[in-house]
């Protein structure tokens, strides 16, 4: 979880820290392991994940075995609670969701240019935040804009599928291939062209890929501020501001690249006018324009590079998916996707894979406005809030033999994704629910649909689909710690 760097600058200061302390011993608190003086459970944490090898999801759910469905941490100064059960998590994202609505920021996200002007990272849930929110689902994510959009995502689907055919029998890395699909489909909405090429050495992808990545892996970069706030006097004293800051401006720099080219005929039609139309400029503009990406294609690129992941190891599923879509869309290579909606063991293999591999298994981080109660518990006012989607989706006591890859639980189940089933929160809850779940949705059944229609799918060096490494990587977004790389076998209809 952290550095010796940062082990040791909490150990150098502990009577300066001390000060962080409440006046007085909080009561009623969640349960959990007891801290430490000054650092608190910063050590249970690394300890664990250093002995175990577990990401901070899976740590947190294994705390949440010892101590029960909702804990306490004492992170340095600051103070997080855990919510890991269904009843809990419907008390943070239903009950008390006015009072917890508020999003904690990574101290390493807090400048000038993104945190004030992002819709995801707004501190606050004011009128400036709700009007953004209005515009998004109006204008970009309501089922008119969705639908017409439609066309332009089916080309996307259709060059991805040109693509694969091109390298049929050659080693393909499908998270970078379903990455610039979904990066262009998005481009289309924003800037009404493309941004990445799926050719070696086009566009922009390197270093915008890298860019992003690197901002998202910034976010959990265990940060001095964070667990001491105000401790810093204001200085960046472990650089990763600085980092954030840098990173930003590259990315605002493509964007305004690619702003400059957009082509006159088309840019009255694309989400960036309307933004413009709004009044949107400069900083919260190019900010909004990360947020979207963000959203629509770093966190749909991980999920359907697992959903393709569970597919090559589940044999009798794709085949299920591949009979399916040859009754609902005919057979290879044409494909009539006006009809993704009647894709019923599709979708229940897409609900699945939520499940198991949520985009963000703690979900993105609370903040308590005034003290409140969960769970007949204390939360103390300022108290940074996780849901662990993750350690929900597979819990026993709700799903049977959790850990297996089984869609059919989804077939003639009325549990859903859109935040009110609190068994199966992957796009999380109430006022900080993802606006984007239609589109989402839409998407992987789109990219996956053309991917198992059009081509069977063969590991490398002759490798047993049983050998598939599923190891997890944790930046912001939950992610293949080895990236899919399949052989593509065109099917003939």
């Amino acid at each position: 979880m952290g550095s010796s760097l940062l082990l040791f600058l909490v150990l150098l200061f502990p009577v300066l820290l001390s000060l962080f302390w409440r006046s007085r011993k909080q009561t009623n608190l969640p349960p959990g392991p007891r801290p430490w003086p000054a650092i608190g459970n910063i050590p249970h944490l690394m300890l664990r994940q250093a002995v175990t090898g577990q990401r901070l999801h899976a740590s947190l759910a294994a705390i949440a075995e010892d101590y029960g469905p909702l804990i306490y941490l004492r992170l340095g100064a600051r103070e997080l609670v855990v919510a890991s059960s269904p009843s809990a998590a419907a008390q943070v994202l239903k009950t008390n969701d006015r009072v917890l609505c508020a999003r904690y920021v990574p101290a390493a996200y807090r400048v000038p240019i993104y945190a004030d002007h992002s819709l995801i990272w707004h501190a606050r849930c004011d009128d400036n935040w709700r009007s953004l929110r209005t515009i998004f689902r109006a204008d970009l994510l309501s089922s008119p804009s969705l639908a017409r959009h439609a066309p332009a995502r089916e080309r996307k689907a259709g060059e991805m599928a040109r693509f694969l055919l091109s390298r049929a029998g050659k080693e393909v890395k499908i998270g970078k291939v379903i990455f610039i699909t979904f990066f262009n489909m998005v481009g289309n909405i924003i800037f009404s062209r493309d941004v990445l090429s799926l050719e070696e050495g086009k566009g922009w992808f390197p270093e915008l890929k890298s860019h992003m990545a690197r901002m998202l892996e910034l976010a959990v970069v265990p940060c001095i501020e964070d667990f001491f706030p105000g401790m810093t006097g204001g200085f960046d004293l472990d650089g990763l501001k600085h980092q954030v800051q840098t990173y930003l401006e590259k990315l605002y720099g493509i964007w305004d690249e690619i702003m400059m080219q957009r082509s006159e005929e088309t840019q009255d039609k694309d989400f960036t006018k309307m933004l413009l139309d709004h009044g949107i400029r400069d900083n919260q503009l190019k900010a909004l324009i990360l947020d979207i990406f963000t959203a629509g294609s770093d966190t749909s690129a991980a999920l359907a590079e697992w959903i393709m992941s569970e597919l090559v190891r589940s044999p009798d599923v794709m085949k299920r998916v591949r009979e399916e879509l040859i009754q609902v869309m005919g057979p290879p290579p044409t494909g009539d996707h006006t009809h993704l909606a009647r894709l019923t063991y599709l979708h229940a293999c897409i609900k699945e894979a939520l499940r198991l591999h949520p985009p963000a298994p703690l979900l993105l981080p609370r903040c308590a406005i005034d003290t409140c109660e969960i769970m007949s518990y204390t939360i103390p006012k300022n108290c940074t809030i996780m849901v662990n989607a993750w350690a929900i989706g597979r819990n026993p006591e709700i799903w049977k033999d959790p850990l297996s890859f089984s869609p059919e639980r989804f077939l003639n189940c009325s549990v859903d994704y859109k935040g009110i089933d609190f068994e199966f929160v992957p796009f999380g809850g109430g006022m900080r629910a993802c606006p984007g779940i239609s589109m989402g949705v839409r998407v992987y059944q789109l990219v996956v649909a053309t991917m198992v229609h059009n081509f069977d799918w063969l590991l490398p060096g002759g490798k047993q689909r049983s050998e598939l490494n599923m190891d997890e990587k944790l930046g912001l977004v939950l992610e293949r710690k080895q990236p899919l790389v399949l052989i593509p076998k065109p099917l003939v209809g």
